[in-house]
């Protein structure tokens, strides 16, 4: 071998520069080794950026669920929160006014109290005429009890009290909800048998002691075992139960482990911003496929119960009350996706990306030397902004980032401020650091 194409000691100049090292031939093999192991480099960090974000996009809809599940299951305060809307919903208060007066006029035998009158009146010697007079007050009487007692409940239902009891009854059996999607025990809310009944006895109470005190004495009889609503029936509830002990033990872990999943996927990739835009746009379409899947549980919902047991309004009602914050949750980061996705194609060489990029650099410039011209100088500040942008850039970014973070409960308008909040910020730097003065303008007089 040619000592000249040995490689010298290191840190010499042979050792630094491999032309100086190698022949032409070996010149050539070093090269091609090199692009082969740079393709091969890629190519993994290819395969395992798209593993990690396959995972991200599978575990984006159940991370939102987990969160909605262990969020609702352990704030009793966020519980109440949810639910306290159905008690004064026009529907679910029909529905109850509906139950509760059935079941006292069903108490009362209207039947046994005309035919008492027609004998006494038979027993008196009235006229036949007078008799059968009687006898066929039964419809009217009926009527008559029927719409007493659906006012007296009415004014029950549709007070502030009947909302307070069902908040502090709903606060007070907050454990039952974890029994009833665990599948444990029974309580306010009563799960088996395919079916989950909500416990509507306080109220219950109160409208018998009403009805009581207004001289339907029947009224005392209404039965304590007819005390529940069903809200769901179903034979898949044993697996519903199931998956909602799952999503209850994993908690916010699933989420974490979502947003560490996307982050080592873009990470990984040899092109980040690629990288990014695909992943935004990925938890976008599955966040949208969640909403999807959540109207179509909405229809099963709605199918499942009887409108004997329960009427469609009302069950329409529950459901949404149930599921709002969910839904909520889901919109909201369908459009923090999509916004994502956008900001990182608009970082990108695109023809329309630059475009934007453009008009808005020249109308920012536009503004700062305007702001100059009328004599408002941001001296070494404007000079440092300017040199330091990418970094102004990216701590503005982060802070909008954990303001959604921090933000307890972010909605689709609260996302909608912070953007508008970060965007303010970055065109005001823009125009500060335009403003600043140029090498020229500052030798001048």
């Amino acid at each position: 071998m040619n000592p000249a194409t040995l490689p010298g000691p290191p840190g010499s100049d042979g050792a630094a520069d491999p032309e100086g090292a190698f022949t032409a031939d070996e010149r050539a093999e070093y090269e091609r080794l090199r692009r082969h192991a740079a393709v091969r480099h890629r190519r993994v960090r290819l395969a395992g950026s798209s593993v990690l974000l396959l995972l991200t996009l599978l575990l984006a809809p159940l991370a939102v669920v987990a969160a909605w599940v262990q969020d609702t299951v352990s704030d009793t305060d966020r519980y109440v929160e949810t639910v306290a809307p159905l008690s004064s919903d026009p529907a679910v208060q029909e529905a109850v006014i509906n139950r509760l007066t059935d079941r006292v006029v069903e108490n009362v035998d209207i039947a046994a109290v005309t035919d008492s009158l027609a004998e006494a009146l038979q027993d008196s010697g009235a006229p036949p005429r007078v008799v059968a007079g009687a006898e066929s007050l039964e419809g009217p009487l009926r009527n008559a009890v029927r719409t007493t007692v659906d006012r007296t409940v009415s004014r029950v239902i549709t007070s502030d009290a009947f909302q307070q009891v069902w908040e502090g009854a709903n606060r007070r059996s907050h454990a039952a909800v974890v029994a009833m999607l665990t599948g444990d025990g029974t309580a306010a809310v009563r799960a088996g048998g395919g079916t989950v009944r909500l416990d509507v006895g306080e109220v219950v109470d109160q409208v018998r002691e009403r009805l009581v005190d207004a001289g339907f004495d029947k009224a005392a009889a209404i039965p304590d075992a007819d005390r529940t609503i069903t809200l769901f029936q179903t034979e898949e509830l044993g697996k519903a139960q199931d998956t909602m002990r799952l999503l209850d033990v994993l908690g916010m872990w699933l989420p974490v482990l979502t947003v560490v999943l996307a982050a080592l996927a873009v990470w990984t990739a040899p092109a980040h911003r690629v990288m990014l835009m695909i992943a935004g746009a990925g938890v976008g379409v599955m966040t949208a496929v969640l909403l999807v899947a959540l109207a179509v549980v909405r229809r099963v919902y709605l199918d499942s119960v009887p409108p004997s047991t329960l009427p469609p309004d009302a069950a329409a009602a529950i459901y949404d009350t149930f599921v709002r914050f969910l839904r909520d949750s889901t919109r909201t980061l369908l459009v923090v996706s999509v916004i994502t996705a956008l900001v990182a194609y608009l970082y990108g060489p695109g023809r329309a990306a630059r475009a934007v990029r453009t008009t808005a650099r020249r109308g920012m410039t536009a503004a700062g030397r305007a702001l100059h011209r009328a004599g408002v100088l941001t001296g070494s500040t404007g000079q440092w902004l300017t040199e330091h942008q990418a970094w102004t850039t990216g701590g503005v970014f982060t802070a909008g980032v954990l303001a959604l973070v921090l933000w307890n409960h972010p909605t689709v308008g609260a996302v909608a401020l912070v953007i508008g909040v970060v965007l303010a910020v970055l065109v005001g730097l823009a125009i500060l650091a335009a403003a600043a003065p140029r090498g020229h303008e500052e030798s001048g007089p």
